[in-house]
């Protein structure tokens, strides 16, 4: 079947890559299919718009701009906090650590630097203002049921949210 669009359940097996590396930063191969509703948000909008249209079975690469991905670098997510906040935490730059927003999600967060007295924290995605080149396999494509439009998930019921690194999800 082809993605046609709305409502319709694909399942793909992808590789992705920041555009002109070689180095791989996420991917699925050899695991479970990534599944999701074209129309519900559940992948970054530049590779969800371009596999509409193709079919079960095909493959390709897709370059999605950093802007169609997890978007540019914004300067204002970047804060300086006291080091007191992060007690009991053995910081290294470039580690992540995970909290609690204030909207309730999780928030994953990048350590950027430390001294003495301060904690450089980024709220950015870690691949904002990064182009990528997703290498994909469309494994499965399918009308959603109603169950599955109605609840906005694969299988119809509600689900945690289990991304990994989060190449293809939100």
């Amino acid at each position: 079947m082809k993605i046609t669009g709305e409502n319709c359940v694909v399942g793909i097996e992808y590789e992705v890559k920041e555009t002109g590396t070689t180095e791989v930063v996420d991917t699925n191969k050899g695991g479970q299919a990534l599944e999701f509703i074209i129309g519900k948000n559940h992948i970054i909008p530049g590779l969800e718009a371009s596999l509409i249209g193709m079919d079960e079975g095909e493959s390709g690469d897709i370059m999605v701009s950093a802007v169609e991905a997890y978007g540019e670098i914004n300067p204002e997510a970047v804060q300086t906090l006291p080091k007191e906040q992060f007690d009991g935490v053995d910081l290294v730059e470039g580690m992540a650590l995970y909290g609690q927003g204030e909207d309730g999600q999780t928030t994953q967060v990048t350590v950027r630097s430390f001294t003495d007295s301060e904690v450089t924290i980024d709220f950015n995605h870690p691949l904002a203002g990064k182009d990528l080149m997703f290498s994909v396999t469309v494994l499965t494509a399918r009308e959603a049921t109603a169950d599955e439009i109605s609840s906005g998930v694969v299988g119809g019921e509600p689900q945690g949210e289990s991304c990994g690194t989060g190449c293809g999800c939100h």
